[in-house]
């Protein structure tokens, strides 16, 4: 078992930047597919961002590539999320989640195979 523990959101004036943290505890001594995902109110959960934590891929959504940026840090078993030039668009519940394996081009957006979240922090930029 994978337990997940995010931190870091908080509320900024568009434009601006975040930086979310995940921490990861228990089995975490495998290759593990890991990511960021976000809920709007009134939307469906979406996939934002994932990278495998052994020399992997990385992918992102489309609506943040060049604004955010998904890191890694083993050592502390911490995955990172830098966000900028945040738009009220981005306005969410950020989630981590993971699973076990390799993140997978045809797959990553889907939440449900997911098996490990986070309970969430909140993204809130104004305008």
């Amino acid at each position: 078992q994978v337990q997940l523990a995010e931190s870091g959101g908080g509320s900024v004036q568009a434009g601006g930047s975040l930086r979310l943290s995940c921490v990861a505890s228990g089995d975490t001594d495998i290759t593990l597919c890991m990511g960021w995902f976000r809920q709007a109110p009134g939307k469906e959960r979406e996939g934002v961002a994932v990278m495998d934590t052994s020399p992997g891929s990385t992918y992102y959504a489309d609506s943040v590539k060049g604004r955010f940026t998904v890191s890694l840090d083993n050592a502390k078993n911490t995955l990172y999320l830098q966000m900028t030039a945040l738009t009220p668009e981005d306005t969410a519940m950020y989630y981590c989640a993971g699973i076990k394996g390799m993140c997978g081009g045809s797959w990553w957006r889907n939440e449900h195979d997911y098996r490990y979240w986070g309970q969430g922090t909140q993204v809130t930029v104004s305008s």
